[in-house]
């Protein structure tokens, strides 16, 4: 029975349209942040709103307080609280704090500049300094961000030696892999290894409890050293971490401490640790939003007409291949061995059944590949992008999405 050919045309105009999957990937996600961002507005709403309206009861009361008992007109009192705010704004405060722009305190300034936290705690307020702050944040904030990105790269590195590692004596201990097994190139030779990558879920979870961890230590820290309670001290650590940088609550602000050498450099160090590492887990994070939006995009694959349904049964197969993907697979093939073996290349694009011949030259063909991308912490990384990452919709991107995709089992194809 064919098809009614409006509903084949529509489906050819909609695989020809310019929204492709990665585009629609965009849209969704956009879509899904607009609907968090509103989610969140609603909560917060709800949450702070009825505070807000008692606190700004409380200020007008005390203000219509202190006027009647001074004897201050309501306008001269606004005019003297107005200069205070712009002293506030230039790092003045009623209790004694430390300088802001001795060398110290210009240095933690360029520290919250070029790691885009930016508590607003202290700010430029001269011409000259604003104009200055423009060009050194704009080699400083790209320098900056190199830094977390070869951070990444050398935390997974350093993830996926150690679980290589223990999935090697795990293989061990079940027999899988030889008593003598060293690495180098045998490792072709061990199925159970071949393109093995840790993944992106074992390395969130590493990446999370060392980010809860270092976060209560430095938790603990602050609350003995300003003050703070132990929930403030929470929330200061996820805002600095995160390069949110709100400024309501700031470390290292007061003019003396105890043990204030000790106390400014574990500041440094606990900031320095926690900027990168919450910056990992949060691109580790956003290969497991991708995972999902995949799926989500999956649920709304085309299903207007019988062709399609054919195509996406063949796919979910696993000893049937899709003339596309067939040819796809055949010049990687090429690619890889330099050889092409076009014999049965019209029984391919028929959309037939493969052979137990085909399926063995495709397992040989998949090895070859899989032993080329195997570069492993152990190995050394190649630096060069999977060619089947699109297959997926893991893109090669840029930046931590390029570092991680040849890196984590889940995006890329070699599981």
């Amino acid at each position: 029975m064919m098809p009614p050919r409006g509903a084949v045309g529509s489906c050819r105009r909609r695989r020809l349209a310019p929204l492709n999957e990665d585009n629609g990937r965009f849209l969704l996600l956009a879509a899904l942040i607009a609907a968090y961002l509103s989610a969140g507005a609603t909560v917060f709403s709800a949450l702070e709103s009825p505070s807000e309206a008692a606190a700004q009861l409380r200020w007008n009361r005390t203000l219509h307080n202190f006027s009647r008992i001074f004897n201050i007109s309501l306008p001269e009192l606004r005019a003297f609280l107005r200069s205070y705010e712009a002293a506030m704004a230039a790092g003045i405060r009623v209790d004694a704090l430390r300088p802001r722009w001795d060398f110290p305190g210009a240095f933690y300034f360029v520290g919250t500049v070029v790691s885009t936290i930016g508590f607003g705690m202290t700010t430029p307020a001269t011409v000259a300094g604003k104009v200055f702050l423009i060009v050194y944040g704009l080699f400083g904030c790209a320098g900056t961000i190199l830094f977390f990105n070869l951070f990444l790269e050398r935390i997974i590195s350093l993830l996926a030696f150690i679980m290589k590692a223990c999935y090697e004596r795990q293989l061990r201990r079940s027999g899988l892999l030889p008593p003598n097994f060293r690495k180098g190139p045998a490792v072709s030779g061990v199925g159970s290894l071949v393109g093995w990558k840790p993944s992106v879920y074992h390395v969130m979870l590493i990446l999370g409890i060392f980010a809860i961890a270092l976060s209560c230590c430095a938790s603990a820290m602050y609350t003995a050293v300003e003050g703070w309670n132990y929930v403030d001290s929470l929330y200061y650590c996820f805002v600095t971490f995160s390069t949110i940088g709100f400024g309501d609550l700031v470390s290292n602000q007061n003019a003396v401490y105890q043990h204030q050498g000790l106390y400014r450099f574990g500041n440094f160090m606990f900031i320095l640790m926690g900027v990168c590492c919450i910056y990992s887990l949060f691109n580790v994070i956003s290969i497991v939003i991708k995972q999902i939006l995949n799926w989500v995009l999956k649920k709304f694959e085309c299903r207007c007409c019988p062709k399609c349904h054919k195509s996406s049964t063949r796919l979910s197969r696993r000893n049937a291949i899709t003339p596309g993907a067939r040819l796809r697979r055949h010049n990687v093939a090429r690619d890889a061995d330099g050889q092409y073996d076009s014999d049965t290349e019209g029984r391919r694009l028929s959309g037939e059944m493969i052979s137990m011949r085909e399926l063995t030259a495709s397992s040989k063909v998949s090895l070859a590949i899989l032993q080329k991308q195997l570069s492993e912490t152990a190995n050394g990384y190649p630096r060069n992008v999977c060619i089947n990452t699109r297959q997926n919709g893991f893109s090669a991107g840029v930046g931590a999405l390029a570092i991680m995709n040849n890196r984590l089992a889940e995006t890329s194809d070699s599981r």
